[in-house]
C-alpha cells in the first residue's frame, strides 16, 4: 500500500517499515486488547517474507520442537499466525487482514467469532488451524454440507501443504479405509453430520468388540484394522456457520439405524392412509402445521372405532390403529412433498429444512417414514432398529476445545454459552458495510406476492444488476421459475433437485454476472460467496429478495448477507404476504382471513399493505418460533441426559 506524505519535504516511509509496524491497516479502530498481538504477528511476518519455502517449513518444525519441549501454545501464536500469513500470500495471493487475525485469535481461545458475511471466515480458520495442527493432535473444520467441505479444503490445501501439514476431507460415500486415512491428516474438513455419524459408527464397532456400554474414545487412537474406529481423539473443532449447526440443527438427534427391508405390515400402513383420507380437520383432529403437532379429538376417535368395526379390520401385532392413523394424518397434513421431502425412484429423500439439501439415507422415526411412503404409494419398508444415537450438544462437548465462526450468533449468545460453555465475540468489519436494507413489502395474498416479486426482479434486472431470490421450499422456487418463464426473464434455479444440485458451483459462480437472476432455496444461504462481475459494483451490486420470513431471524440475515460483502454495494428486501405460513404462530386461519377481508376494502389488488402492524406481526411470529425451538432444544437435552442415565444403569 502506498503511503502519501503530508508534507513535500517528508519522504514516504518504506514498505518494510509499514510491514513491521502494521500501519498498512489502521489500528485506530482495533480494540486495545488485540493490538499487541497484531503488531507481533506483523513484525514476524515481515521477517519471514524473505525466507524461501523450505525454510518456512523448517520454521514450523522449530515451533513444533518448542511445543514438545513444553512451551505454551499461546506463546507460539504470533509465529504460527505469521507463517500462515506468508503462506497465504504465496499460495493464494491473499493476506489476512487485521480483523481476520482477531477472528483467528478468538477461535484459538475457544470462542464463537461473529464475523460479518464476506469477511473471509474460510481464510480466518487457517490461522488457528495451523497453530493447533502443529501439535499433531488433529483439527476438525466443520461445515454445513459436502460442497463447502470440498471447496474449502481444495482452496486452502496449497497453504497447508506449503507448511508441511496434511489435509483430509470427509464427505458422504467414503469407505472406512478412506475415512481412516483422512482422519490421520493434520487438518480435516467435513460436515457436522459426517463427523457425528462417524463417531456413532465407531461406538458401534467398539461396543461389538468389547461388549461394554461405556466407550473410551481416547483408547481408540492407534487402532487400524477394518473393524476399528476411523476417528482419532476429538481434540479441536472449528465449526463454520456455528449457529446453524450448534443451534438450529441441534433440535434433531443423530441416530444410526439398522438395515430395513420390505415391511410385513405394509398393508397396515396403507390401510391407515386410506382411513386418514376420510378424517376431517377441526372435527376429527386438530393440527398446527407451524408447530408440527396433530392430535385426536374425541369425535375423531369415535369415528375411527366405527370405521374399524364396519370393515372388520384385524388388529396389528405390536401396533395400535390409533397410532397408525395418527401417523398417516401427520404425513398427510404436516409433511409436504417438495418442501420436507422429495421422491427419487421408490425412495423418500428427506430435505434438510435449514440448508435446503437432500439427506439420502436419513429416515423419520416411530413409523412416520412408513406413513409418508404409504401416502406416496411407494413400497413400505420396515422401521429400522436404533443402533446408536447422540445429540450435537453431547458430541461437540467431547472435543477438548470447541470454537466456531458465523455471521449471526450474537442473538443466541446466552444459549450457546449455557449449552456449549463457549462465548460469542463480535469481530469488527474490515471495511464499512454499504448494504442498503429496503423496507419490507407486504401483500394480501400469495399470488399477489409472486407477481410483486416478479415485477421487482424485472425492474432491477433492467438496470443491469444481478438478482438473488431466496425461497423457502422447492415448490416455491419452481412456482417463481414458471412465472419468470412466462415473463421471458432468463434465470437459474438452485434447489435440492439432483439436476440442479449437481450444477451448484456453476450456478453460484454465475450469480454475480450482469443481469443474472438466480432463484434459490437455503442452499444459496450459508457459506455461499457470490462474486460480482466487473462493472456490477458501479451499477449498485447484487440485489437480494426474500420471499418469506424464516422461522429464525438468523437465516434471514444470512440471505441478506449474500449482498454487500467486503464493502461492495448491494441491497436487500423482503416481499411477504398475509398467507405466509409463519403468521399462523400469532393468528389462526380465521383471524388471518378476517384481516385480509378488512384490508381488501382499502387496498387494491396488487398494491402493498402499508400498515406498520402487518410488519410487526412477522417480527412477533419469528420471536414466538425462536422461543418454541429453544424449548425443544432444552427438552431434547433433558431427554438425552435421562436416556444416558438409563443406558448406564443397564450397562452397570
Amino acid at each position: 500500500m502506498t503511503v502519501v506524505a503530508t508534507q513535500p519535504a517528508t519522504p514516504a516511509r518504506p514498505a518494510k517499515f509499514i510491514a513491521l509496524t502494521g500501519r498498512d491497516e489502521s489500528l485506530r479502530l482495533i480494540p486495545w486488547r488485540y493490538r499487541g498481538m497484531i503488531k507481533k504477528v506483523r513484525q514476524l511476518e515481515a521477517h519471514l517474507t524473505a525466507l524461501p519455502d523450505r525454510q518456512l517449513r523448517s520454521y514450523i518444525d522449530r515451533i513444533r520442537t518448542h511445543l514438545r519441549d513444553g512451551a505454551a501454545l499461546e506463546r507460539e501464536l504470533p509465529a504460527a499466525f505469521a507463517v500462515a500469513c506468508v503462506a497465504a500470500r504465496r499460495t493464494l495471493n491473499m493476506r489476512p487482514y487485521n480483523v481476520q487475525l482477531i477472528g483467528g485469535y478468538e477461535l484459538h481461545r475457544g470462542s464463537i467469532a461473529e464475523m460479518a458475511t464476506g469477511e473471509g471466515k474460510t481464510l480466518t480458520a487457517t490461522l488457528p488451524a495451523t497453530l493447533n495442527a502443529i501439535t499433531g493432535r488433529g483439527v476438525h473444520i466443520v461445515t454445513v454440507n459436502d460442497y463447502l467441505a470440498q471447496r474449502d479444503a481444495q482452496t486452502m490445501m496449497p497453504l497447508y501443504q506449503l507448511l508441511g501439514l496434511s489435509v483430509g476431507v470427509i464427505v458422504s460415500g467414503l469407505t472406512d479405509e478412506q475415512r481412516r486415512a483422512a482422519y490421520r491428516c493434520d487438518i480435516v474438513y467435513g460436515t457436522n453430520k459426517e463427523f457425528g455419524f462417524d463417531f456413532l459408527r465407531d461406538q458401534i464397532k467398539v461396543h461389538n468388540r468389547t461388549k461394554v456400554q461405556k466407550i473410551d474414545t481416547l483408547a481408540l487412537l492407534n487402532r487400524r484394522d477394518s473393524d476399528e474406529p476411523v476417528q482419532r481423539q476429538l481434540h479441536y473443532a472449528i465449526v463454520d456457520e456455528a449457529d446453524s449447526i450448534l443451534i438450529d440443527e441441534s433440535r434433531t438427534p443423530l441416530i444410526i439405524a439398522g438395515p430395513s427391508g420390505p415391511s410385513p405390515l405394509a398393508w397396515a400402513y396403507e390401510w391407515a392412509d386410506n382411513l386418514a383420507r376420510r378424517m376431517r380437520p377441526r372435527h376429527d383432529f386438530d393440527h398446527k402445521p407451524d408447530k408440527r403437532t396433530l392430535e385426536w379429538r374425541e369425535p375423531g376417535l369415535a369415528r375411527l372405532q366405527k370405521l374399524l368395526a364396519e370393515s372388520s379390520t384385524p388388529s396389528v401385532p405390536g401396533e395400535s390403529w390409533q397410532n397408525l392413523v395418527l401417523n398417516a394424518l401427520r404425513a398427510r397434513w404436516l409433511f409436504n412433498r417438495e418442501q420436507h421431502y422429495v421422491i427419487t425412484g421408490n425412495e423418500v429423500i428427506i430435505v434438510d429444512e435449514f440448508t435446503g439439501r437432500r439427506m439420502p439415507g436419513r429416515t423419520w422415526s416411530e413409523g412416520l417414514h412408513q406413513a409418508v411412503q404409504a401416502k406416496e404409494r411407494l413400497p413400505v419398508t420396515s422401521p429400522s432398529e436404533t443402533l446408536a444415537r447422540t445429540t450435537y450438544q453431547h458430541f461437540f462437548s467431547l472435543y477438548d476445545k470447541l470454537a466456531g465462526m458465523t455471521g449471526t450468533a450474537y442473538t443466541q449468545a446466552g444459549e450457546i454459552r449455557k449449552t456449549y460453555k463457549v462465548r460469542v465475540v463480535r469481530v469488527p468489519t474490515h471495511r464499512p458495510v454499504r448494504r442498503q436494507l429496503l423496507p419490507d413489502r407486504v401483500m394480501r395474498t400469495t399470488r399477489e406476492k409472486w407477481l410483486a416479486v416478479a415485477n421487482e426482479i424485472k425492474t432491477v434486472r433492467d438496470t443491469g444488476r444481478p438478482v438473488l431470490v431466496g425461497t423457502s421450499s422447492i415448490e416455491d422456487s419452481e412456482t417463481l421459475a414458471r412465472l419468470l418463464t412466462l415473463l421471458k426473464v432468463p434465470h437459474q434455479v438452485l434447489n435440492a433437485r439432483p439436476e440442479n444440485a449437481e450444477r451448484e458451483a456453476h450456478i453460484v459462480e454465475a450469480a454475480g454476472q450482469i443481469k443474472a437472476v438466480t432463484i434459490a432455496t437455503n442452499m444459496a444461504g450459508r457459506g455461499t460467496d457470490i462474486k460480482l462481475a466487473p462493472g456490477v459494483a458501479t451499477l449498485g451490486g447484487l440485489h437480494v429478495i426474500g420471499t418469506q420470513k424464516h422461522e429464525s431471524r438468523r437465516v434471514d440475515n444470512q440471505l441478506i448477507g449474500r449482498c454487500g460483502r467486503q464493502g461492495d454495494p448491494g441491497s436487500a428486501r423482503f416481499i411477504l404476504s398475509l398467507q405466509d405460513s409463519i403468521l399462523q404462530h400469532v393468528l389462526n386461519r380465521r383471524r388471518l382471513a378476517v384481516l385480509r377481508r378488512r384490508l381488501s376494502r382499502h387496498v387494491k389488488y396488487g398494491d402493498e399493505i402499508t400498515a406498520l402492524r402487518t410488519r410487526w406481526l412477522f417480527a412477533r411470529a419469528q420471536r414466538k418460533v425462536e422461543a418454541l425451538h429453544y424449548r425443544q432444544r432444552q427438552q431434547l437435552i433433558e431427554y438425552e441426559d435421562w436416556l444416558n442415565k438409563v443406558y448406564y444403569q443397564m450397562g452397570a
